[in-house]
């Protein structure tokens, strides 16, 4: 069955995982049918998780929504977004912080970070400067534009890097997956945060090193 963009954003709203006027209107103004390899465009919708190749796939819009609420991204933040894949969280959260905030999302595969990159650039955040895609190993962040103000991982990681922490700001926030649960990290001080769990997700594992 065809699902509109609309129909899946009220579906988003009406369950309660898009509760954010500005998060809600992000989903749909950044199209994921943009986001998509050709051949599944017409499914683009579903709320479900759609393979991009490489063995990963474009997260379910109900866990996008529900991630991106606990990150509570805010204009002019400067946000890493790890494990980008096809590019569409790279583009929510360039939509989010806004002409004076600065996304730099990494992946591993060389192809997927042509992809996403591809796909981010159909709404200029590039050209603006908004956005910057990096070939890398998301387990070691991007030191040259820390300290970050929010931190995205979207791969399963098998436990919270220091390298993460090191690069959030005080009063940061990061939200990973780790296993099966959604994590949030809020750094309070450089000795103290705060940790909440979230279980009950499936994510593809978040691999260390590049692949080329």
């Amino acid at each position: 069955m065809f699902i509109s963009l609309a129909q899946l954003v009220n579906q988003l709203v009406n369950e309660g995982w898009l509760k954010t006027p500005r998060i809600t209107e992000a989903f749909l103004k950044i199209k994921r049918e943009d986001f998509v390899p050709e051949e599944i465009k017409e499914i683009a919708y579903l709320n479900e998780a759609l393979s991009i190749g490489y063995g990963q796939t474009i997260s379910q819009p109900s866990v996008v929504a529900f991630m991106l609420e606990l990150l509570s991204p805010k204009e002019g933040e400067k946000i890493l977004d790890i494990g980008s894949g096809s590019g569409w969280t790279t583009a929510l959260l360039s939509y989010l912080a806004g002409g004076k905030g600065k996304v730099i999302s990494i992946e591993r595969i060389k192809e997927l970070k042509e992809f996403g990159e591809n796909n981010i650039k159909k709404y200029n955040f590039i050209k603006k400067g908004i956005a910057k895609v990096i070939l890398g190993d998301g387990y070691q962040g991007f030191k040259e534009e820390a300290p970050f103000d929010k931190i995205l991982i979207s791969a399963s990681a098998s436990k919270i890097e220091e390298e993460w922490l090191k690069q959030l700001k005080t009063n940061g926030k990061i939200v990973l997956p780790i296993n099966d649960e959604i994590i949030t990290i809020e750094k309070l001080s450089e000795k103290e945060k705060k940790i909440e769990r979230y279980p009950g997700f499936v994510f593809v594992p978040l691999i260390k090193h590049l692949k080329y």
